[in-house]
């Protein structure tokens, strides 16, 4: 009997230690989740937002976790103060020494005087749109645009000196919003094209939300945009699913991505141009679809020695994915299987998607990310003999 008692209460003591273990995992992956935000993607952290639904999270964080998503909130509010304070200086505020193959570089930190990314607020929040920020380098200078269309620069030799001293350099936007009684959604991207700026702009009027492309001449008094190229494609309510990159293809041509806008089978649709890859000519604004099929793209280089086009794009629930168009091989329009095939599932638990791409006339995927890995920009890298012992890194 006795026995059978020392058991019994081995077995609660376990029972209970792991219990207590458990709630304090789920209590660090929780607060973790506060600090950086609900939307990341991991296998630990699927599976705790499936023990821990997004809306009783709300719940827990005003209860149980208080104080960790007090003490986010106010790491968020010391870091736009000091953005804030430092203006157009642009201060370094960190630097850290890597290794990679036996080479030390030095990492240096600047902030821009942009508006911080709220993680809190999810990445899916319309504030959110007017906080990603983008830049681009043209000869000897870093151009930066704002979500909001802010724009400012900075010499590129800056980048050794403790501060980078960013100019204002006046545009625009303002102007053209409110001669088109329209309302700014966001930037989505900035690019140069010999002495040309390129920006492409998401904005809402009377018609819904929209995409379009605009150019101006690099001036440094102010930066006069104008309409390059409308899509005429509207929708009614904002999401993040709008892509917007812009690569250059020859001497007259750029490319132009756009993604699906959560819109049910545009993508599919050669009279539509939501979720294509679109080639532009500058000089006539006439344009052709390169390939369709895409759900968000988000990275896109063109490699003119190999006429291969790449390009990343974001999938559902997982299914990331890099697919590379060999424009050499004759098929005149090629598609990406989007919203047919993924490799991801839906965010609401189901998976509608036919997972082999080849099997249903689409183009596989290059590589499939899976958890998704919240894919960005694809940069071409030269390998080059000379490696310099600065590399430089930019928080907005």
């Amino acid at each position: 009997m006795n026995f059978l008692k020392r058991n019994k209460k081995k077995i609660l003591l376990t029972l209970l230690i792991l219990f207590f273990v458990l709630f304090l995992s789920l209590f660090y992956i929780a607060s973790n989740l506060v600090k950086h935000g609900y939307d990341r993607q991991s296998k630990i952290y699927e599976i705790t937002k499936s023990i821990i639904p997004a809306h009783f999270f709300n719940k827990i964080k005003k209860t149980l976790l208080y104080i960790p998503d007090l003490k986010a909130r106010n790491e968020f509010l010391e870091i736009q103060l000091k953005k804030y304070e430092q203006g157009l200086k642009g201060e370094k505020f960190k630097s850290k020494i890597f290794e990679l193959n036996n080479n030390k570089y030095e990492v240096n930190f600047f902030y821009t005087p942009f508006k911080r990314l709220d993680t809190n607020l999810g990445w899916n929040a319309q504030k959110n749109s007017l906080r990603a920020h983008y830049a681009e380098i043209k000869d000897d200078k870093v151009f930066l645009i704002s979500g909001e269309g802010q724009t400012i620069f900075f010499e590129k030799e800056n980048l050794l000196s403790e501060n980078l001293n960013f100019k204002n350099l006046p545009n625009n936007i303002n102007d053209i919003l409110t001669l088109n009684n329209s309302e700014l959604i966001g930037i989505r991207d900035l690019y140069f094209h010999n002495n040309q700026i390129l920006i492409s702009m998401m904005t809402k009027d009377q018609q819904g939300i929209t995409i379009n492309l605009y150019k101006a001449d690099l001036n440094y008094k102010k930066i006069n945009f104008e309409i390059l190229f409308k899509t005429n494609e509207y929708w009614e309510n904002y999401n993040v699913f709008s892509g917007g990159r812009i690569e250059n293809f020859d001497k007259d041509n750029i490319l132009f991505a756009t993604g699906y806008v959560n819109k049910n089978d545009v993508a599919q649709q050669l009279d539509n141009l939501l979720g294509k890859i679109i080639k532009i000519n500058l000089v006539t604004n006439d344009f052709k679809i390169i390939s369709i099929g895409h759900r968000n793209p988000q990275g896109l280089e063109y490699l003119s020695k190999y006429d291969l086009i790449f390009n990343s794009e974001h999938g559902p629930k997982g299914g990331d994915e890099i697919n590379i168009n060999k424009l050499n091989e004759g098929k005149e329009i090629k598609n990406y299987g989007w919203d047919i095939a993924s490799y991801g599932t839906a965010y609401d638990g189901t998976d509608p998607y036919k997972k082999s791409h080849l099997e249903y006339g689409f183009e596989e995927p290059s590589a499939v990310f899976t958890p998704a890995i919240g894919i960005s920009e694809i940069l071409f890298l030269k390998i080059i003999h000379s490696v310099k012992e600065n590399v430089y890194g930019f928080h907005h």
